[in-house]
């Protein structure tokens, strides 16, 4: 029987992207657009405060395209308070111009491929801890997609021994080397969770970095004979303090 490797598990994420109504945002009164900009800021700010005692972690990015306007990616320790932070934003007054769009469910993520060195579990090392409890980095530029391991025929994932996935994969973090300094990746579990298997989310100062080491990911065997990819988010980074202009009609 193939052997399954074991996961290390950190936060658990969502990709939750809104279409705003821009058609009842101009027709709202000045004084409801200013009280949603409010309350949508105090809530963005209970965020920091969060992020700052290092208990999660999100980011605010503007959507290039019709996919959506806006994406959150929002980090917590548990599924419940990523619900309880969906519900805050639903329930605020921006919430009534905020539109579901798309999301996707899923947890940090990182594989016990490779055998434990002088007997330390490498999930109790800080740097395996600060992988899998990332704070965000709110880099100009993030790309969103889903993958899958493909399962057909001589090409299936699941069939190849333990040691053989493990050999693929570090070739794969190979190229991903590369682009060290200029591509931050977070790989995020989501089977049982969502329709895809993995959600990839990739940070760059600049935007053609993100073609960049997606094209050339694409030769990696792991990609190329056994990755299945799904739709694609771009986006470029939204400040709190840039709402006020962003939302101004």
């Amino acid at each position: 029987m193939v052997e399954a490797v074991e996961t290390m598990d950190g936060w658990y994420t969502l990709h939750d992207m809104r279409t705003i109504d821009w058609t009842s945002w101009k027709l709202a009164s000045h004084q409801e657009r200013e009280a949603a900009l409010t309350e949508f800021n105090k809530i963005l700010t209970k965020w920091e405060a969060v992020e700052n005692a290092q208990q999660g972690s999100h980011a605010l990015y503007k959507v290039v395209g019709q996919k959506a306007d806006l994406m959150f990616m929002l980090l917590r320790p548990t599924m419940e308070e990523l619900t309880e932070m969906e519900t805050e934003l639903n329930k605020s007054k921006m919430g009534d111009f905020l539109m579901p769009a798309h999301s996707y469910v899923s947890v940090v993520e990182l594989a016990k491929y490779r055998p434990q060195k002088d007997g330390v579990d490498p999930e109790t090392l800080p740097e395996t801890q600060a992988r899998l409890k990332p704070i965000l980095p709110k880099w100009e530029y993030m790309s969103f997609y889903p993958m899958n391991r493909r399962r057909e025929g001589n090409d299936n994932w699941y069939t190849l021994e333990k040691a053989d996935r493990g050999k693929l994969l570090y070739e794969h973090s190979m190229t991903g080397r590369k682009y060290a300094g200029k591509v931050k990746q977070i790989i995020t579990g989501s089977i049982g969770f969502d329709d895809w298997e993995w959600g990839v989310t990739l940070f760059a100062h600049d935007v053609l970095e993100l073609k960049k080491i997606v094209y050339e990911m694409r030769f990696d065997e792991v990609s190329s004979r056994y990755g299945e990819f799904g739709y694609f988010f771009i986006s470029h980074y939204l400040d709190k303090e840039e709402l006020p202009r962003y939302f101004h009609v």
